[in-house]
């Protein structure tokens, strides 16, 4: 009489054991939900699960949506108020100041030197991030920028007073340099700030303003290649050591493997993004030769200055400009 009720509490008691023994991170995205970022991010919780049988879900979280601005997911992640996040590395350099390296106008040229510098970098980075209680997992570019203004900008005189929308202390310096206002904002502010009239022209990725609808408020393209940035995911440490070392190193091995496919995507956004922008009634050129000297010109000694602020980057920019040469 008794076996049937017994049989059904070992039952539950597994139950509650594989219950207890799954991990669900939730994981801070500020991009939107189209962003390739954001699906980059859900195809790799999606192999994390399949491959640790549901032991670890990662729940993807776009648009900011549980309250953490893109400047402040560094901290977020290192305090544990959430378990991981995706973050532009330029927006968190008020924490850790080496992550804006790539951001040094000019200094680096298409993906190819964006992988040398990487290389470079990138355990500076990880030690960096290891020390503020998180692990970076995968990092991945954002395409060639570009300027996003209503009018046309070809000479010194159209850039006076212009409001640019701005990513950190680098940019503002250059946009302040070429006579324009910074406006330093992160993704989910824009789209407000051109409906109001606050803003005037975008600084940001061909992704970012197909995803915004950019051609709804702005007019104009200019490839200017000004600087890169890349994201990072990264995974608290407390969190991360609760999981198995199983787990664990099918997660690290998934990332490994999965990062080099969403570079590709990565380079591949840009002119798809471009045709886009067409399509809906941009134009996209090149800037000016005027322009493109302008902007070379007022960002000549930031690579200086940037070195003054962080002396560990000296001999990474050093090596990797001999090795360009």
């Amino acid at each position: 009489m008794f076996l049937k009720p017994l049989l059904t509490v070992s039952a539950l008691a597994v139950m509650s054991t594989a219950t207890l023994a799954q991990t669900v991170w939730d994981v801070s995205i500020p991009w939107g939900p189209t962003e390739f970022h954001t699906v980059n991010a859900q195809n790799f919780a999606d192999a994390v699960k399949e491959a640790t049988g549901g032991d670890v879900q990662m729940i993807i979280h776009p648009g900011g949506s549980l309250g953490v601005r893109a400047n402040e997911s560094l901290r977020a992640v290192e305090d544990g108020a959430v378990p991981m996040a995706e973050y532009a590395l330029f927006q968190n350099v008020g924490d850790l100041p080496i992550l804006g390296i790539e951001s040094i106008p000019f200094l680096i040229s298409d993906y190819e030197e964006l992988r040398r510098m990487h290389g470079l970098v990138r355990p500076v980075w990880e030690e960096a991030l290891m020390k503020r209680n998180q692990m970076a997992l995968y990092i991945v570019p954002w395409p060639s920028q570009n300027f996003f203004t209503k009018e046309p900008l070809e000479t010194a005189s159209d850039m006076e007073g212009v409001r640019m929308r701005v990513y950190d202390a680098n940019t503002s310096t250059m946009i302040s340099n070429l006579g324009m206002t910074a406006q330093q904002m992160n993704n989910p502010d824009i789209i407000p700030a051109l409906a109001t009239g606050r803003l005037d022209a975008v600084m940001t990725s061909g992704s970012t303003a197909v995803a915004q609808k950019y051609w709804e408020f702005l007019n104009h393209t200019y490839n200017t290649n000004h600087l890169w940035a890349s994201n990072a995911v990264t995974v608290n440490l407390d969190a991360w050591g609760e999981i198995s070392a199983e787990n664990q190193k099918i997660i690290s091995d998934l990332a490994a493997k999965m990062e080099p496919g969403f570079w590709s995507i990565s380079e591949a956004e840009h002119g798809t993004r471009m045709g886009t922008l067409k399509e809906n009634g941009m134009t996209v050129s090149a800037p000016t030769d005027e322009l493109a000297k302008m902007m070379r010109d007022a960002t000549s000694d930031m690579a200086g200055a940037f070195i003054a602020a962080n002396p560990e980057a000296g001999p990474i920019i050093e090596a990797f400009t001999s090795n360009a040469n």
